[in-house]
């Protein structure tokens, strides 16, 4: 049995790398496409396994988390810190959503 990455990393790292190539770029439309990409790839790995609604669930926190991070940049917070909460947040989401979805319980 093959240990495979959970989803939720994926979907927490696809914000920060989103905006990490939009602040390293100054194109934040490629940001945007990075951030697009990561949550397609979490969309399709999960859809089979945790089902189509919680994955819309999920990829609504997404959307939802994503322009929470631009409201709280403009915060004392920051811009990073920002990121960084709303990533972590979206990641514990996905995680108990998602990942958790269909595992055997102990």
């Amino acid at each position: 049995m093959t240990r495979r990455v959970p989803t939720a990393l994926i979907a927490a790292v696809s914000l920060v790398a989103g905006f990490a190539v939009a602040q390293a770029t100054g194109v934040r439309a490629l940001g945007g496409a990075v951030l697009v990409l990561g949550a397609a790839w979490c969309v399709q790995r999960s859809w089979r396994t945790a089902g189509p609604w919680r994955v819309a669930f999920v990829v609504v926190l997404g959307a939802l988390g994503f322009v929470a991070s631009h409201v709280l940049a403009r915060t004392a917070l920051g811009a990073w810190p920002s990121v960084l909460l709303v990533s972590a947040a979206l990641g514990a989401a996905t995680w108990l959503v998602v990942d958790t979805r269909g595992r055997p319980s102990r």
